[in-house]
């Protein structure tokens, strides 16, 4: 059956009996493809029937259907047009994991960060309203995304501006399915006749024209009418909010979900329908470990081992570094923004859970918590991924470095991410970082060097960054004490002519292009910078000196990055050399495979020997 479904039309044109055998078909084949390409399985498996029921109704992309984050929007690629893609997804050149306005036309809105979704709802049916077009728009979005604060002003917003707004509130917390049932659905159906909003409105009309006994009972009956509301209408919240609440409703019943959908579409006025999910559903694995099947890795549908497993990521060597501290030091704290897996902060959160605080989605609180136990005497680390920092630019500043409290930052996924593109590509920290008084910034050239650096973070008293990259960490030792002091980097390779200056990962792949370069005769500095802020201004000023050519390697975008800092420093200094910045140009990168994105861009070590050879000879005009 899914074979012939290749638009939305062609979904209309099946019996709503189908839907069902037409929802374990779609099951099947997620499951088949994430495993072999890896990626948000969990939550689309939760999402078929709600997907399905959204174009059954709705006429996209006349009808603008949003997606909060876009990762749960694999059922809609798949339904618009996109399976025979799913090969490729995620992968470079092909298929993105995230709602992408220049891949579809049904993509309305692209997204990869959380809480979106209510606000350029709302923009989008106020431009509809202001060119006079007829049209429904649709937001759906996470329990998770109401954590976030964005999501919250644009509920304030929609509920105030009485737009015609549809929120599906896609729920899929266990807890609350208990509340799906057949008197939830009843109280539905009598939300959304039309026959009991037309007498609603009726008395309302009677009981104002009879003044002034009638305004004073119409008063007595909203008291009424809203005490029960509060016993009888688990969406109180969002009708104080002025949303018409429906639901919950079972968010694996196609047919119900049908129902409600096209009752919806007669309504006006901002309106929710609180649909219950389970994440994972029908992938047993998926079902027990959501938040591991969150974003997968390629693993085996027998077994649902993931490839690779067991071996420890960089998160993990920050997270056990950090709670290895933390159990001799009652004053550390550890904070993450609803990614306690993903950050390695789980291993903390197991030993010490009184000094872990997962504040959900909520970068922005996150950064003004710490902040405030930092008044107070704590130590606190907030890890959260590069791209997610991005949001709490603001309270970084202003909350943080501005009273230059101790706050660590463990900026996890700094630099290319690979597979999740755009949105989640960590290449800016460097450059919107550096630009703040009063932070440190450093970057571990490896697992070891990382151990070090949180270690050397705990007696600093000022903002402190720690980034490092995605992926696995290799060997390392969790009980090495700090072997360089702060700001201060190191020589790996010792050289003539070329001085390269690595940060980060990209220092391993600067050894490796020295080696290629010995092969031309050429044999260059390698440094270690270790630091952003401060710059070791002492030792690059004395290799800098030694050299014809100066070269920077960092995966961050070169724009404000530190090849910037040493091109200001040498300038200020009076050090004229010329400089060869490597890193990533000034665009958005696309998704693909890390190593992939390293060789276009010219960061594997064969391109950067190939780049510094090239200019060495321009140089010498040879």
């Amino acid at each position: 059956m899914l074979e012939q479904i290749n638009s939305p039309y062609d979904l209309k044109k099946l019996d709503i009996k189908d839907l069902p055998r037409l929802s374990e078909e779609i099951r099947q084949f997620i499951v088949e493809k994430v495993s072999k390409t890896g990626g948000h399985l969990a939550s689309n498996l939760g999402i078929v029937e709600l997907t399905l029921a959204l174009h059954y109704v709705f006429n996209s992309p006349v009808d603008k259907i949003i997606w909060d984050v876009g990762h749960q929007c694999y059922v809609h690629k798949m339904i618009t047009g996109r399976r025979d893609k799913f090969d490729t997804l995620r992968q470079f050149n092909g298929l993105s994991g995230y709602t992408k306005r220049t891949e579809s036309i049904h993509d309305i809105f692209g997204a990869g960060h959380s809480s979106t979704s209510l606000s350029a709802a709302l923009g989008i049916a106020t431009a509809r309203d202001l060119k006079g077009e007829k049209y429904h728009v649709i937001a759906v979005i996470g329990d998770g995304a109401l954590t976030g604060g964005m999501a919250l002003e644009a509920l304030n917003n929609i509920g105030r501006s009485r737009k015609d707004v549809i929120v599906i509130l896609n729920h899929n917390e266990m807890s609350i399915s208990e509340n799906v049932g057949s008197l939830s659905l009843y109280l539905s159906k009598l939300r959304t006749d039309p026959t009991y909003n037309k007498v609603k409105q009726e008395i309302d009309n009677l009981l104002n024209i009879i003044p002034p006994i009638g305004k004073s009972l119409h008063k007595y009956i909203e008291k009424i009418k809203d005490s029960i509301k509060q016993l009888v209408v688990p969406g109180m919240f969002f009708e104080e909010l002025g949303f018409t609440y429906l639901g919950p409703i079972d968010g694996h019943n196609v047919e119900e979900l049908i129902e409600v959908l096209e009752r919806s579409k007669k309504m006006k006025g901002p309106l929710l329908i609180h649909v219950v999910t389970k994440k994972g559903k029908g992938y047993m694995f998926a079902e027990k470990r959501p938040d591991k099947f969150h974003s997968a890795a390629p693993f085996d549908i027998e077994t649902g081992k993931f490839v690779g497993e067991g071996k420890d990521s960089y998160s993990d060597v920050f997270g056990k570094t950090l709670a290895e501290m933390a159990l001799k030091d009652e004053k550390i704290v550890a904070i993450t923004a609803a990614m306690p897996e993903g950050t390695g902060l789980i291993h903390f959160a197991k030993l010490i859970p009184d000094r872990f605080f997962d504040v959900g989605i909520a970068e922005q609180h996150a950064t003004t918590f710490a902040a405030g136990l930092a008044v107070e005497g704590y130590k606190p680390y907030f890890a959260v991924y590069s791209t997610f920092l991005q949001r709490a630019y603001d309270q970084v500043i202003h909350d943080v470095c501005i009273q230059k409290l101790p706050v660590v930052f463990a900026v996890d996924r700094a630099g290319i991410v690979g597979e999740d593109g755009e949105t989640h590509q960590g290449v800016f920290d460097i450059s919107f970082l550096r630009a703040i008084p009063n932070i440190a910034i450093m970057s571990p050239k490896d697992a070891n060097e990382l151990v070090e650096m949180v270690k050397l973070s705990r007696n600093l008293d000022f903002p402190v960054a720690i980034r490092y990259p995605r992926g696995k960490a290799g060997e390392y030792d969790i009980s090495r004490k700090p072997s360089f002091p702060f700001g201060k980097g190191e020589v790996l390779l010792e050289g003539e002519k070329i001085a390269v200056f690595a940060l980060g990962r990209m220092v391993s792949k600067s050894i490796d292009a020295a080696e290629i370069l010995k092969g031309h005769g050429i044999n260059p500095f390698v440094v270690n910078l270790r630091f952003v802020k401060p710059l070791d201004e002492e030792l690059i000023l004395e290799i800098s000196n030694k050299v014809d050519l100066v070269v920077t390697v960092e995966d961050n975008v070169i724009a404000g990055g530190v090849g910037s800092a040493i091109l200001e420093l040498l300038n200020d200094k009076k050090v004229y050399r010329p400089v060869l910045r490597l890193g990533f140009p000034d665009k958005f990168i696309e998704h693909g495979d890390v190593e992939s994105l390293f060789k276009k861009y010219g960061l594997d070590s064969q391109s950067i020997a190939d780049t510094i050879l090239q200019r060495y000879k321009e140089m010498r005009g040879s």
